[in-house]
């Protein structure tokens, strides 16, 4: 129960990414309204003047970097891209984003344009981070090939014209009153474009084996 205990303390410092942002997570509003400034709280605070139990700066770089290590490692071994000698650019550039989309630091839409089983165009965006946690992408990185589905954000068969879209845990879908799809970000509020004459934040356009794909990836606050 002790090391459980000690894990979930590590764990939970993970959040944070300074010492000062820890401090800052136990200053109360009323605390601000009695001291001069948020650096005077988070001296009263280190020095226990505030009734509050708080780690000193050592006891926490030292359990935060022992939660980063666990963090890590437990990674490391959920990763479908762990250990694939990668040489497709596409599936190298997802593979980088992997870790990130799994542990909730980044969102990525994936765009694909391509040919389906039957030879029918299809093309769609996928919530990468949300299909990481309903699907077993190790298939893919092993060289199957990833297309678009019914079930994401948006798909378009060009052939049978089907068009469907599902808003997803990190995406809400918005069809603007003059015909564009966009995207908005749950967390950041960030819109994508589905219109190419609007530009993706880190876009990076791929052609590959006759098929076009692009990944746009934002980062979220942790």
């Amino acid at each position: 129960m002790e090391r459980k205990a000690k894990a979930a303390v590590e764990k939970y410092l993970t959040r944070f990414n300074t010492y000062e942002d820890y401090l800052d997570s136990k200053i109360k509003r009323r605390d601000l309204e009695y001291l001069s400034s948020r650096e005077m709280a988070r001296q009263m605070l280190e020095f226990g003047y505030m009734g509050c139990h708080v780690l000193n700066r050592e006891e926490f770089d030292e359990k935060r970097a022992a939660g980063v290590a666990a963090e890590a490692k437990a990674n490391a071994k959920t990763l479908a891209s762990a250990g694939k000698e990668l040489k497709d650019n596409f599936l190298k550039e997802l593979a980088e984003r992997e870790e990130l989309n799994r542990n909730g630091k980044m969102v990525t839409v994936i765009f694909i344009n391509g040919c389906n089983a039957l030879g029918q165009e299809v093309l769609g965006y996928i919530d990468y981070a949300h299909r990481l946690k309903t699907e077993d992408f190790e298939e893919y990185f092993n060289g199957k090939k990833l297309m678009p589905r019914q079930s994401d954000i948006l798909y378009i068969n060009e052939t049978t014209q089907t068009i469907t879209s599902k808003s997803s845990p990190n995406y809400r879908v918005i069809f603007e009153s003059n015909g564009d799809v966009t995207f908005k970000n749950r967390t950041d509020r960030t819109i994508l474009y589905t219109d190419p004459r609007f530009s993706f934040r880190h876009k990076e356009d791929l052609k590959l084996a006759g098929w076009q794909t692009s990944i746009s990836s934002s980062s979220t606050a942790v």
